[in-house]
Formats: C-alpha cells, structure tokens, sequence
C-alpha cells in the first residue's frame, strides 16, 4: 500500500522569552502565525519569522514551523 502526504497548513511560531519566575527560570509564551502558504520556502519563513520578532518587546528564543499534512492511499 502507497500512501501520498498532501500539504494543506502551515502555521509559524514564535517563542519568546516574557520573563522569569520566581526561581529565575526563564517564561516563555508562543505567538503562532496561521495561514502560511505551504509552498513558502523554509528560508522566506525563517525571515518571515525575524521580522516578526522585531515588532515583539520580548526577546526571540526560537522560531518554528508546523506542517500539516493530509495522508491518502494511493490506488494501483
């Protein structure tokens, strides 16, 4: 049995670091994106990415993108 993935979502995150706790460890909270063309290029995404994260007043810990893929058998 074939099976074919089908792209149909791509959704960027952003995780920044909004302060620390009472022990000092780091908070971090995601800003996610929606809507990404999933034909964009990783690299268009991850500067897509870096210009977001200039417009945010909490530092950039890491930038991530999640694809959604569609799985279907693929007939003989």
């Amino acid at each position: 049995m074939a099976v074919s993935a089908n792209p149909v979502n791509s959704r960027l995150s952003l995780i920044v670091q909004t302060g620390t706790n009472e022990s000092g460890q780091p908070v971090y909270r995601t800003r996610s994106y929606s809507r990404v063309k999933v034909n964009a290029g990783d690299q268009f995404v991850y500067e897509t990415g870096v210009a977001l994260a200039g417009a945010q007043k909490h530092p950039l810990q890491s930038i991530r993108r999640t694809n959604e893929l569609e799985l279907a058998e693929i007939s003989a």
